[in-house]
């Protein structure tokens, strides 16, 4: 799109507004809104200028000001806005180089991007995700030096059994892990999730289907792949439209992994294939019909993997969904028949729909730091032919312990990822595709979060050991 097209756009559609949205490190879509009577070729190339300092984990205020760079391409109308307005997805540039700043996750993506293409790995790199979330009608917390506490109402949740509701009880939910793919009125949620779809089919995402997942108050909306880069903002888009949907609805929408003790957890399965020339290089004659380039893939997403963890798993409440008995893929292991892998291969009968499926990645990910990691990680496995090993078409869940001996897991918490990253993290240095400072800054973020759950007493800790 040029500038041109986007006076159009503006013309057609009564545009009031433009907002201007740019991502953080931890994954957070943050905003600096224009009127229209500003909005001119200028502020299209050269940016839009913010205070960095106030930003998680970018500059300090001595270096504060920043630039948003507009990607025009991105441009979509904001279905939310009681005023016309338009969104442009931005990079973030440095105005003391006049290049994109080395900590913009969208920059680091891009930059990804072009390894993979200079390095003749893959000039295009599709990535699917699947990214599950949770639907309550009211949710309460409270962190004090003499309370600690939260609470979550649902009326699908089993616990609403016997409460009166001022519309009266009906009686109709699902059952501990008994929410999936249940009709209505089972699932409360069908025209929730039915209107999220048709409003991101609105904002141009590739929109397939919704259904009702495993838990309770669980859900999940079918989105197509595209491009890296493209999911990345369509991730963003997908998160914005979820949260405000549901809060249109009088609802409250969370993308936490496990917000619900003893039930299962939201996770994001991202898919990943790369391309080159047209043709799909996962696609060969060996297991699954898949390349040895697929396999030395995995091989790298397995090498890798707890580092991997510090950015597709990157809270404290992610591990407490990475547990076994829950559905969620603890093993590092690949399959193409069981869902128990950590990296299952999808049964597809065209040679375009090879690819690989990462199953543990969770939806607090910030989408191109995680789908940026995945894809250094397996590149480095195609580098280095890291073979993964045979695959594992048992139910990973039922193994012997003998057998789970020697099959490697995924991080057990947020600090056995960040230990990770501090050790290994040279795949990711490569190409100038992240640097060491942004990787320290990132680590220094994460640090925060460990540390601020380590120390907080829990209200299990009481159950346990007060009377002792």
């Amino acid at each position: 799109m040029t500038y041109k097209k986007l006076q159009e756009m503006i013309e057609e559609h009564n545009v009031e507004y433009v907002d201007f949205r740019f991502t953080d490190p931890h994954g957070v879509w943050h905003h600096m809104t224009l009127h229209v009577a500003v909005v001119d070729e200028g502020v299209i190339t050269d940016g839009v200028m913010f205070d960095g300092s106030s930003i998680p984990g970018w500059k300090a205020i001595n270096e504060s000001d920043m630039i948003l760079m507009p990607d025009v391409s991105t441009v979509v109308l904001d279905p939310f806005a009681t005023q016309p307005m338009l969104i442009v997805f931005c990079d973030v540039y440095d105005p003391t180089t006049g290049m994109g700043y080395e900590r913009c996750p969208r920059g680091i993506a891009r930059a990804a991007l072009n390894y993979s293409n200079q390095q003749g790995y893959g000039d295009s790199v599709s990535v699917g995700s699947e990214a599950e979330f949770f639907v309550f009608d009211d949710v309460r917390w409270k962190v004090r030096q003499d309370e600690v506490a939260f609470r979550l109402g649902s009326e699908e949740s089993p616990h609403s059994s016997n409460d009166e509701l001022p519309q009266g009880n009906m009686g109709h939910r699902p059952g501990l892990k008994g929410g999936y793919v249940p009709c209505p009125p089972v699932d409360s949620g069908h025209d929730l999730r039915a209107e999220m779809v048709s409003t991101m089919m609105e904002m141009g995402l590739p929109m397939e289907k919704h259904h009702h997942e495993v838990a309770p108050s669980q859900h999940e909306l079918g989105m197509r792949f595209s491009g890296l880069l493209e999911n990345a903002d369509q991730v963003q888009i997908y998160k914005y439209v979820v949260k405000n949907v549901a809060y249109s609805y009088g609802k409250t929408a969370t993308f936490m992994p496990k917000p619900v003790v003893g039930d299962n957890g939201s996770g994001m399965h991202t898919h990943i294939s790369l391309w080159k020339s047209g043709k799909n290089t996962f696609a060969g004659n060996q297991y699954a019909d898949l390349s040895d380039s697929c396999l030395y893939f995995i091989g790298g997403i397995i090498k890798h993997a707890k580092t991997l963890n510090a950015f597709t798993n990157p809270t404290t409440n992610s591990y407490k969904r990475l547990v076994p008995g829950f559905e969620a893929p603890v093993l590092l292991a690949y399959s193409s028949r069981n869902r128990s892998a950590s990296c299952r291969i999808p049964y597809s009968s065209s040679v375009s729909g090879k690819r690989v499926e990462i199953r543990f990645p969770d939806p607090m990910a910030n989408p191109y730091l995680a789908f940026t990691a995945l894809l250094m990680a397996g590149l480095d496995g195609i580098e280095n032919r890291l073979h993964p090993g045979d695959a594992m078409d048992k139910d990973l869940y039922d193994l012997p312990k003998q057998e789970l001996v020697n099959i490697p897991t995924v991080a057990g918490s947020l600090r056995e990822a960040l230990e990770s990253l501090e050790s290994d993290h040279a795949f990711l240095l490569k190409g100038d595709v992240m640097n060491k400072d942004f990787i320290d800054a990132y680590a220094e973020l994460k640090w925060q979060e460990v540390e601020a759950f380590e120390q907080t007493t829990h209200p299990l800790e009481f159950e346990m050991y007060y009377s002792r």
